[in-house]
């Protein structure tokens, strides 16, 4: 019988839905959960799709707002949490390694990271609302399937990178598939061919972080990660944004 436990780790680690219980836990169990994150995106997508495009049937306005506080609610802000530290630790570190490290670890939310939020949150929404306008439902819904999906992918790019302190980075980093980045990298892009062509540039997207991460900070921490899947999620969105215009 195979071992769910990854897979039940990776929906517990990602989201707020409900799942059994993990038995017997051990620490590799959680680097091993990374090959199912792009699975639990297209989870989250299937969800957020019927979120929007039931909105959808009143108002392009209606379903931009479920489908945010859908997000929000199905990953319990959990990214966005990670995206307002790096904000914070960037803008207030002035380029010190250490005290980019000290930012991210106080509990506090400084005035960059509410910026930041209040940005990225208006972002979706207004992202959201234009691709519910200029789509027809029948055509919304694998658009939003896919994009938490990708965003996701993106992790086995950036956990690749050097810890900048021991956390989340570091624990999935301990064991890495060599297979499963590949695996999932075909199935994402099968069906963004034949669903979302224009998906099909999210692999560069994932690559610019990677490469932005690198020359900036030298390193990647779980916020960062975090944040990561923020970015990109609105990368892709303003990138069907534009191929519907």
């Amino acid at each position: 019988m195979p071992d769910l436990r990854p897979a039940i780790l990776a929906v517990q680690f990602l989201t707020r839905l409900p799942t059994p219980a993990v038995r017997d836990f051990e620490p590799a169990l959680l680097a091993r959960s990374v090959s199912w994150f792009p699975l639990v995106g297209l989870l989250l997508g299937a969800l957020l799709g019927a979120l929007v495009s039931a909105g959808q049937l009143v108002d392009p306005w209606l379903a931009a707002l479920l489908g945010l506080l859908g997000w929000m609610a199905l990953t319990g802000g959990l990214h966005l949490d990670g995206l307002a530290d790096m904000a914070d630790g960037l803008g207030a570190s002035h380029r010190d390694p250490q005290r980019f490290l000290a930012v991210l670890k106080d509990p506090h939310l400084g005035s960059f990271g509410v910026l930041t939020l209040i940005g990225q949150c208006g972002a979706k929404l207004v992202l959201l609302m234009l691709l519910a306008r200029n789509q027809q439902c029948i055509a919304l819904y694998p658009l939003l399937l896919l994009v938490p999906a990708w965003a996701r992918w993106g992790v086995y790019l950036w956990q690749g990178l050097p810890p900048l302190a021991s956390g989340m980075a570091e624990q999935f980093g301990w064991q890495r598939s060599r297979l499963a980045p590949w695996l999932n990298l075909i199935i994402l892009a099968a069906l963004s061919a034949w669903l979302a062509p224009l998906l099909l540039l999210a692999p560069l997207l994932c690559l610019a972080y990677r490469f932005w991460l690198q020359r900036r900070l030298g390193g990647v921490t779980g916020d960062c990660l975090g944040a990561g899947i923020e970015l990109v999620e609105s990368g892709l969105l303003l990138l069907l944004v534009a191929g519907a215009a």
